[in-house]
């Protein structure tokens, strides 16, 4: 399960790559438009250009924009940098490591081994969706909601 923090990246990521232009953003305006805490979402944007996902730039005109196009912003990376790695048992994890207390040897851990698969297959598939993606999907689920004509009185 991701975060709020994460949750809220992928929201203002989302707003950044639907603007037609590319002039930053104020953290304010993006703080307003989606709904977002300016305090927590200005240590998620400066986590998220520490990153190398985002610009910044300071001064008149000033604000964050996509270092990347969105094609090129995958979710596991999004994640990665706000989460840290995404290991479902601790004992997968490459960050954040430790053995389970109640595993007799991890060679043989059914649990392990299956998890193992498990994590493979969610990286593949987060690291194959992109911020480019996400804005697709959206622009088309409400493309097919506004077709749908409700006779309700």
């Amino acid at each position: 399960m991701i975060s709020r923090k994460t949750k809220y990246a992928l929201k203002a990521l989302v707003h950044l790559a639907n603007r037609q232009n590319t002039d930053p953003v104020l953290i304010s305006e993006l703080s307003r438009a989606e709904s977002i805490p300016k305090k927590f979402l200005e240590f998620i944007l400066l986590s998220l250009r520490k990153g190398g996902v985002l610009q910044s730039r300071v001064g008149k005109g000033g604000g964050y924009y996509l270092a990347l196009a969105p094609s090129k912003v995958t979710l596991g990376s999004v994640i990665r940098i706000l989460e840290g790695d995404s290991a479902s048992i601790q004992c997968l994890s490459e960050t954040n490591y430790a053995r389970c207390d109640e595993c007799q040897d991890e060679t043989i851990c059914g649990i392990r081994l299956v998890m193992v698969d498990v994590d493979r297959v969610m990286t593949q598939v987060l690291d194959g969706l992109t911020l480019a993606d996400m804005v697709e999907r959206s622009k088309t689920a409400s493309q097919k909601q506004s077709k749908i004509l409700d006779f309700s009185i």
